[in-house]
């Protein structure tokens, strides 16, 4: 990773208040970052930055990802501030699930606007801060949900695997700028995902929380494996041993013995309740 300036490198992380972004914060703060957070909710990155500022220097700015003056303003400021920044993290997203015939276009909107836009005004903002100083790295936070396709998930789905496929574009779109791109595809761990979720039953709520919420993996430690893997320029960071199987799987078999698979092991997720 490329700093222009003697000082610490320097990291900006969307939705860096809670859940995994906050993690995210936490774990760059202890390698010694400059650590810089924005989110929506300005009483957690309150609470967020004064943890941080006993560990590193930080700072929180109120950054909406569905406006694109906001990651604007994010941008100035570090450029302002600190000289520009290494490692831009677009961690900001949101939750939805329901049958395809049950979820309501807007809320499609909405999570298309989040999870995919969100992803693509922050690339569109930085890469040419990172051209700039002469490179940097992108860290788009996709899903295993953008790689694996459940039931029920369709519109989570669909917004994962655009990032997954801008990631892949930008990974070769940007290279000889000297931008590294990763994408992180984490499968279900503990967060506060849930909090955000639009789901069209309750059936789909109760089973998404669950998924979540007993999930043995925690967000630190997925924050962990993505700090690893940013530090030795991996592409696709997958954060659990049975999704790299399971991926691999999805490779190498013909498509219709991999949907036999999936069709046993999602048998719950269709079933009535």
């Amino acid at each position: 990773m490329t700093s222009t300036t003697t000082q610490a490198l320097r990291v900006f992380i969307t939705g860096g208040a809670s859940g995994l972004g906050r993690a995210l914060a936490e774990r760059y703060a202890k390698a010694g970052y400059w650590v810089c957070i924005g989110d929506i909710n300005s009483e957690r990155g309150e609470e967020t930055l004064q943890t941080l500022q006993a560990v590193t220097t930080a700072q929180y700015l109120h950054c909406d990802v569905q406006r694109e003056e906001d990651l604007q303003a994010a941008a100035d400021w570090l450029s302002q501030h600190w000289s520009g920044v290494d490692v831009v993290i677009n961690n900001a997203g949101v939750a939805t699930a329901g049958a395809i015939d049950q979820q309501s276009m807007e809320d499609w909107q909405w999570v298309m606007d989040i999870n995919v836009l969100g992803v693509v005004r922050g690339c569109k903002v930085f890469t040419p801060l990172l051209r700039q100083q002469g490179g940097g790295h992108l860290v788009n936070v996709a899903s295993l949900a953008g790689v694996i396709h459940p039931p029920k998930m369709a519109s989570y789905c669909a917004t994962k695997a655009a990032v997954v496929a801008l990631s892949e574009t930008l990974t070769l779109e940007l290279d000889s700028d000297n931008i590294a791109v990763s994408v992180v595809c984490p499968a279900f761990f503990r967060t506060n995902l849930a909090e955000s979720l639009r789901a069209s039953d309750p059936t789909s709520t109760v089973l998404t929380q669950k998924l979540v919420n007993k999930a043995k993996v925690s967000a630190d430690e997925i924050a962990e494996k993505v700090f690893r893997g940013v530090e030795e320029k991996q592409f696709k960071i997958l954060t659990h041993d049975d999704s790299k199987r399971l991926v691999m799987l999805k490779r190498l078999l013909p498509y219709r013995w991999f949907r036999k698979i999936m069709l046993k092991n999602t048998a719950g997720m269709m079933r009535k309740r």
